[in-house]
């Protein structure tokens, strides 16, 4: 059973950074998907990587800010949260899966992914 585990949340000041970890326990080769949700909003994609490494895909309101990374030696998928701000306070979640194509359309759509983390908070303090 493949069991996906989030860390690395907290709290940080506007301006501030943050780096969370993804864990795919059981499986070595899989795409990753960031998403989050903020309080009283639907779930958004925030950023993406190809278990290769080769193709990643960033949300416009994220880009140029966070970087979606992985170290296959390690089997752990990073998302490097920079310029952090209030809007970027929510639950992220990580997700595992086998995309069909590395196209944003196919990066952004929550059913290419089959496992999901449980999500972890960070908030952005003003």
């Amino acid at each position: 059973q493949v069991r996906v585990v989030e860390s690395g949340g907290g709290l940080v000041q506007a301006g501030g950074s943050l780096r969370l970890s993804c864990a795919a326990s059981g499986r070595n080769r899989y795409d990753v998907g960031w998403f989050r949700q903020a309080p009283g909003k639907e779930r958004e994609f925030v950023a993406g990587i190809s278990w290769s490494g080769g193709s990643t895909y960033e949300a416009d309101s994220v880009k140029g800010r966070f970087t979606a990374s992985r170290d296959k030696l390690e089997n752990t998928v990073y998302l490097q949260m920079n310029s952090l701000g209030p809007e970027d306070t929510a639950v992220y979640y990580c997700a595992a899966g086998a995309l069909r194509s590395y196209t944003g359309t196919y990066f952004r759509e929550e059913a290419q992914y089959t496992y999901w983390g449980q999500g972890t908070q960070d908030t952005v303090s003003s």
